[in-house]
């Protein structure tokens, strides 16, 4: 132990013994007064000055006997209900500012100790565990973002040298540059989803509540993957209630069918069929989007809104893993809801219920 931590702990015992001494010598001074005055009025005794002189002595030495007795006790309670608890709060929390957010505190069963502590060991067990999460998620984070950004700087990188090269013909060249403008488009999507997200997650984007025709929004965002839909010959089924009126954020929620038209068409082989359907149910307009793609399975769909997560980790269909995790902030932002049905092999149905007026 450091000599400045050795006096530390000497004064604060000297400090207590002090506050105990004043504390006892008052009372006790005033219930002898109270007990000589009665005394010498009941019974008509007169104190000589050695009698006083006597008494004194041995009150004063009860007071410093009391004092110390008052220490020591004090000392040992705070030992087990306040130092103990205390200690073990201080080394977990240096521990976790080391980075360390595996640590968690036990709740001891100390002498008299309070539930206070109790309280804030839970707090800090919950935060170190919700800390633990958070560095798990940075951690992934990083990883698919490096990987997500490396894979279209590689294509540039690759097919930019191949251009280089003499004696192109104009069909290689123009399969080239169409690569490196894919790759560079693939890139700021990557990008732009990262700030939507970004902005989203931190409450820097609120819903602007307004009153629209949800089926005219959802209609022109479907029509709008018209090229798409029609270079996979795919079939666009429809069952749509006309002027189906929510309060919501236009904006916002063409996010929400802009990814999921986007996925069911990419995910649906050629051929296959794409659905929407609007109706309205009481209180809430119901939105379904289904597909006859590939479906997804029990495990993909427990960590499909995550971030970055794709069920196809071969990356062979273009994404990157930011759109359902964007739907699932809308949705939840927006106060919507939305759930999944999927079978593998027989297609995917997303449905969302979005607060009429």
């Amino acid at each position: 132990m450091k000599k400045s931590e050795r006096y530390k702990k000497i004064l604060l015992a000297v400090n207590h013994f002090l506050v105990f001494f004043l504390i006892a010598a008052f009372l006790i001074t005033c219930c002898i007064l109270l007990f000589v005055t009665v005394m010498t009025e009941t019974l008509g005794i007169t104190l000589t000055d050695a009698d006083i002189g006597v008494a004194a002595k041995l009150t004063f030495a009860n007071v410093v006997a009391l004092s110390l007795m008052f220490t020591v006790i004090d000392t040992i309670r705070r030992k087990l209900t306040v130092d103990k608890p205390v200690k073990k709060i201080t080394e977990a929390t240096q521990k976790m500012m080391e980075g360390d957010f595996s640590v968690r505190i036990k709740k001891g069963r100390d002498f008299g100790s309070e539930d206070k502590f109790g309280e804030i060991i839970d707090c800090i067990n919950k935060m170190a565990e919700e800390l633990s999460s958070v560095e798990t998620l940075r951690t992934d984070f990083i990883a698919n973002v490096s990987h997500e950004l490396k894979t279209p700087l590689a294509v540039m990188q690759n097919y930019g040298t191949m251009l280089t090269k003499p004696n192109l013909s104009e069909e290689q060249r123009i399969e080239y540059a169409k690569a490196i403008t894919d790759a560079s488009h693939r890139l700021a999507t990557l990008i732009t989803n990262i700030l939507k997200l970004n902005k989203l997650e931190n409450q820097q984007i609120t819903p602007t509540l307004e009153t629209y025709d949800l089926s005219e929004q959802v209609c022109e965002c479907l029509l709008s993957f018209e090229n798409a839909w029609e270079s996979k010959e795919l079939n666009i089924e429809t069952n749509i209630e006309d002027g189906v009126t929510v309060k919501s954020d236009p904006e916002m929620m063409s996010l929400v069918w802009n990814n999921l038209f986007s996925n069911a068409i990419k995910f649906t082989d050629k051929g296959g069929t794409v659905s929407l359907g609007i109706s309205s149910d009481g209180d809430f307009a119901v939105v379904t989007v289904g597909d006859t793609g590939c479906g997804i399975s029990g495990e993909v769909g427990e960590h499909m809104f995550d971030k970055f997560y794709q069920g196809d980790t071969s990356h062979a269909t273009q994404g990157n893993g930011l759109g359902l995790a964007l739907v699932k902030r809308v949705i939840d932002i927006t106060g919507s809801d939305i759930s999944v049905e999927s079978e593998i092999g027989r297609g995917t149905t997303f449905t969302v219920r979005v607060r009429r007026v």
